[in-house]
């Protein structure tokens, strides 16, 4: 008899143009398993919140789904357990569904921007550093934890909302000491005397125009991180790259967080390789549908 097929999600705001599907798709199909990933944009789902939507997914038979902005802290509230990493990060971008409907909530956001990090721009450039991260939101929180895994000497966190700021600096301060991050002061300051710069914001996404950091402080010293793979070069990428900074766009935060939540779903390690060219492919052809339409 067939084993029933997979179901997988992603819920979030904005996410049609996600390569999260081609990615399960290449790792689905190398393990000889039988899933589809399906996309649940809230922005075509104007009715329905988060709660319905993770009712009606459990309800579908969904093993799990992936969570994105603006719902990777509004989820936890609404789950049975959650992973202790996921907890001390403060936010949850991975859900698996046990059969008898119990939901547990994982982040690994976290370990995804760790290992691009490391695999692009290399640890040493990290070590040490000085670094500036604007937003402060769920993946704020989880590329904040990965700095401090890859060993920052400081991280300075500015966000528009100064709340959610001080809530993310005062969670770094109590798991890594206060020496080693502060509220920025000085945005433009801060930034002309960093070794790196992390956007996490939405900002530059598409439907989220702009660049959240000012451009006149870049230098070609710096190395600049964007969680952003939608569109791939953001708009702060492109200045960064202008500047003759080193650039580290959202792609392989987006592969490797999609690697372990796949061994999560489904007990198989995907190959980091194959995914990192099946994003490639999937990416290149979005680009030429989007051309064909402009």
């Amino acid at each position: 008899m067939k084993p029933p097929r997979m179901l997988i999600g992603l819920i979030g705001a904005n996410i049609m143009g996600s390569l999260s599907p081609a990615l399960f798709a290449e790792a689905f199909a190398a393990a000889g398993i039988d899933g589809f990933y399906h996309l649940i944009d809230v922005e075509r789902l104007p009715e329905r919140r988060l709660p319905r939507l993770l009712d009606a997914v459990k309800a579908a038979g969904f093993s799990g789904t992936n969570i994105t902005y603006p719902f990777k802290q509004d989820v936890m509230a609404l789950l049975d357990a959650v992973d202790p990493e996921a907890a001390q990060v403060g936010a949850v971008n991975t859900v698996t569904i046990a059969p008898d409907g119990c939901t547990t909530g994982y982040n690994f956001d976290r370990v995804g921007f760790r290992r691009s990090f490391e695999e692009s721009l290399g640890r040493d450039r990290a070590n040490g550093a000085a670094v500036v991260q604007i937003g402060a939101g769920g993946a704020g929180r989880a590329t904040a934890f990965a700095l401090m895994d890859l060993g920052v000497s400081v991280l300075v966190i500015h966000d528009r909302d100064a709340a959610r700021a001080k809530a993310l600096t005062a969670d770094l301060a109590r798991h890594f000491g206060p020496s080693r991050c502060r509220l920025a002061g000085d945005l433009a300051g801060d930034i002309a005397a960093a070794d790196g710069i992390v956007n996490a914001t939405q900002m530059g996404m598409r439907g989220f125009p702009g660049n959240p950091v000012p451009v006149s402080s870049l230098r070609a010293t710096h190395w600049a991180a964007d969680v952003i793979y939608t569109p791939v070069d953001t708009e702060f990428i492109r200045a960064a790259a202008a500047k003759g900074a080193r650039v580290l766009n959202g792609g392989g935060m987006c592969v490797h967080q999609a690697v372990a939540a796949f061994q999560l779903f489904t007990g198989v390690k995907p190959d980091a390789a194959r995914l990192h060219r099946a994003f490639a492919t999937a990416l290149a052809a979005r680009e030429r549908s989007e051309a064909d339409m402009a």
